[in-house]
Order: C-alpha cells, then sequence, then structure tokens
C-alpha cells in the first residue's frame, strides 16, 4: 500500500479492480492516483489495489503486502511440468495461491481440452509448498480452472487416497469419480488441517444440477452434453462418499458456491476444514480495506466493464460497501453499462468511461494507464469543485 503524508487536501483512495488485458490492479491504481495528484496537488492519495478473490489476485495482494511472488514447480491440469507463483504475506503468516497457475485453462490451450481427466492435483503441490514455509493461513483463489474434480486433485496431493473397490487409485480428474468407493485420509499432511483455509468464490452456483459445475461451467472446459452428464454424477457420487448420510450428500451439493472451479470446494471443505467466502471479501479482510477507506473523501475504483454485475459482490460493491457513507464513489472503467440514475440507486456518485471518443478495444488496452489516468484527474477536479461549493453554501 502506498501512502502519502497527510496534507490539508482531501483524502482520496484509488481501490480499483484490474481492467483485464489491459492493467493489473496495481497499473490501474497507479495511474489513479497519477490523475489524483495531478488534478489536487495537495490530497493525500492512498493506492490499494483490490480483486474479487479471481484474476489478479496474487498481483492485488503482493503489491499491498509489499512481498515478491514466489515460484514453485508444479504440474499442469493434465501432470505436465509447469511453474507456478504464488505469495507470502510480509508476517510469513499467510498464502495466497491462484489455483489457474497450475489449473488454469491457458496452460493448456496448445492440447485439445480434457475435460474429464484435468485436475487439481498441481494446485496441491502449490499448497505443499506453502505449508513447507509455515505459514498459518491459506487464501485460495479458484477461478478459471480447466479441471471438474471436486478438489480431489489437491487434496491426493496432500497425501489423502481416494480409492475405488478394489482399492486402487481412481482414474485423475472428475472422470474418475464415479468409481471411487473410499477415501482414506490417514495419510493426510497434518499441517494441511492446522492451517485455516479460505476458498474465494465468486459464483454462487451449487456443486450439480442444471446450475452446478458441470452443467454451466464444464462446456468452456470442453465438456459435450456426454461428458457434462458424466461429471455431475460424478461430483455427486463425490458428495455421497464424503457425507455422513444421504440427506448430508444433497446439503453438500446443493450449497451455494460448491459449484466454483469443478466443484474444488467439495473436497477441502470435507476432508480440510475449509471455509467458502466471497472472493471481495476475503481480499477485502486481507488487505485492511475498511481501515483504509474509514477516513475518505474520495474514493476512486474501477475495473474493465462497470454494469449491473459489477454490485453483485464484485470489486466496485465491496469498495462501496466499505467505504464510509460521507465519501464520494467515483467508478472508472473502460465500459460503463449503468445510468446516472442507476449510479446514484447503488450510491455511486459518478461512473466515467476511460473512452475519449469512439475508439476499439485494441486502441484503449493500449493506452489504457494515459487514458485511466486522465479520467482520473478529471473526476477527481469535479468533485473537488462540488465539495467546494457545498462548503462555501454552508
Amino acid at each position: 500500500m502506498s501512502i502519502e503524508a497527510a496534507s490539508p487536501g482531501p483524502r482520496i483512495v484509488c481501490a480499483p479492480d484490474s481492467f483485464k488485458g489491459s492493467a493489473s490492479a496495481p497499473a490501474a491504481a497507479a495511474a489513479l492516483a497519477r490523475g489524483a495528484r495531478a488534478a489536487l496537488p495537495d490530497a493525500s492519495v492512498t493506492e490499494l489495489p483490490f480483486a474479487d478473490g479471481g484474476e489478479g489476485t496474487l498481483d492485488a495482494l503482493l503489491a499491498v503486502w509489499g512481498t515478491p511472488a514466489k515460484t514453485v514447480e508444479v504440474v499442469d491440469a493434465l501432470g505436465r511440468p509447469a511453474s507456478a507463483l504464488f505469495g507470502i504475506s510480509a508476517d510469513g503468516r499467510t498464502a495466497v495461491i491462484e489455483a489457474a497457475q497450475a489449473n488454469g485453462l491457458p496452460q493448456v490451450s496448445d492440447v485439445p481440452l480434457q475435460p474429464e481427466r484435468a485436475d487439481t492435483f498441481g494446485v496441491g503441490l502449490i499448497a505443499r509448498a506453502v505449508l513447507d514455509l509455515g505459514v498459518d493461513e491459506i487464501l485460495l483463489c479458484i477461478g478459471g480452472s480447466a479441471s471438474t474434480d471436486g478438489g480431489v486433485g489437491l487434496v491426493s496431493a496432500l497425501g489423502a487416497r481416494f480409492a475405488d473397490a478394489d482399492g486402487a487409485p481412481i482414474a485423475p480428474g472428475g472422470g474418475g469419480l464415479s468409481a471411487l468407493a473410499s477415501v482414506d485420509a490417514s495419510e493426510l499432511d497434518p499441517r494441511a488441517r492446522s492451517v485455516r483455509w479460505r476458498i474465494a468464490v465468486d459464483v454462487d452456483n451449487p456443486l450439480t444440477g442444471p446450475r452446478g459445475a458441470a452443467a454451466v461451467f464444464g462446456p468452456q472446459k470442453g465438456a459435450d452434453s456426454e461428458a457434462v452428464a458424466s461429471l455431475d454424477a460424478g461430483l455427486s457420487h463425490l458428495a455421497e462418499v464424503l457425507a455422513d448420510s444421504p440427506a448430508e450428500a444433497e446439503t453438500l451439493a446443493a450449497r451455494p458456491g460448491f459449484g466454483a472451479a469443478g466443484g474444488m470446494p467439495m473436497a477441502l471443505t470435507a476432508l480440510l476444514g475449509a471455509e467458502v467466502v466471497p472472493g471481495s471479501t476475503m481480499v477485502a479482510e486481507a488487505v485492511g480495506l475498511t481501515e483504509a477507506l474509514a477516513d475518505a473523501d474520495i474514493v476512486l475504483t474501477g475495473e474493465g466493464s462497470f454494469d449491473s454485475q459489477s454490485l453483485g459482490g464484485k470489486v466496485v460493491a465491496a469498495v462501496r460497501d466499505h467505504a464510509p457513507a460521507s465519501a464520494h464513489i467515483v467508478v472508472v472503467a473502460g465500459r460503463v453499462g449503468l445510468s446516472p440514475a442507476e449510479c446514484r440507486e447503488a450510491n455511486i456518485t459518478a461512473a466515467l468511461s476511460i473512452a475519449p471518443g469512439p475508439a476499439d478495444l485494441k486502441t484503449l488496452s493500449e493506452r489504457a494507464d494515459t487514458l485511466i489516468e486522465d479520467t482520473a484527474a478529471h473526476a477527481c477536479s469535479l468533485v473537488a469543485a462540488g465539495m467546494t461549493q457545498r462548503k462555501d453554501a454552508l
């Protein structure tokens, strides 16, 4: 977190998400801050890159913690050698893992997608590396996965054994779940149970059914209708094996958020006691969002596209909800899809697009930093003028 010394001017906090494909959250925060300082030289400006637990969360937390990313050798979703990044907080107590570093779709896009084979074993290898560093808590961000294995691969990498009726290990990936007959956790790394796990999700899909992991997200991972049915049945069977009763299995399969990232929360909650939390809530606590916004006069936030979905647990909504009622919330975005009336109803002071006029996405992406900076400067000038007028009227 970058904080300037107190000054007589307004207190401004820059807390954006990444502008996907154009600017990381740290880069966007820096650009907003430059614009704020250019417009209001006497302002006190804080840069607080933010994320909702999805892509970019690792970068955002490392920027706030002021620590470098660490690298570990793992395997990708198809079991091929790969490298992955993870982060450790400055005090060494908290780790952040982006699961897609080891089971993401981009890493396996060079070959035909294998939705029933892809697994989370590589994510478990990252977890082993952070446990070796003695952390107390693991923040697991699980978006962008290529797998639908219910988290079985991850927990297998930590020592649990998932076997078929003959006692042999089941095949990797969601395609092997229907053969599962028993789970042996006797060799599970005890450190994995002693740390606190928090799984960041930004969807509320259940594990199975029409809105489940396989039905909704399977097709984008290469699953046809037959594979979707097989994966859904496998996840349902996994819940049955892990649960103490059929009723509990149904409850687990219907739990909101358990369908995220191919059902990854299922095995982690059952065997490791993991908590499933909204990603923006988890990140807000990790970066101290409430404290950072406590005395803000102007809050600059933003993302690539600002629309109705932005108000449902994403970064903009989290920033707004943690800001004091007196603060002016300004959204800077590549695209603004809400009307002024909708913004007012959502307690957003203003939402401004960085597009200076007709422009294609490529042009906006190439100039994102400059356009974000310029838009922030305009926004701060306008808000500050309004604040001055109100003070004069009093």
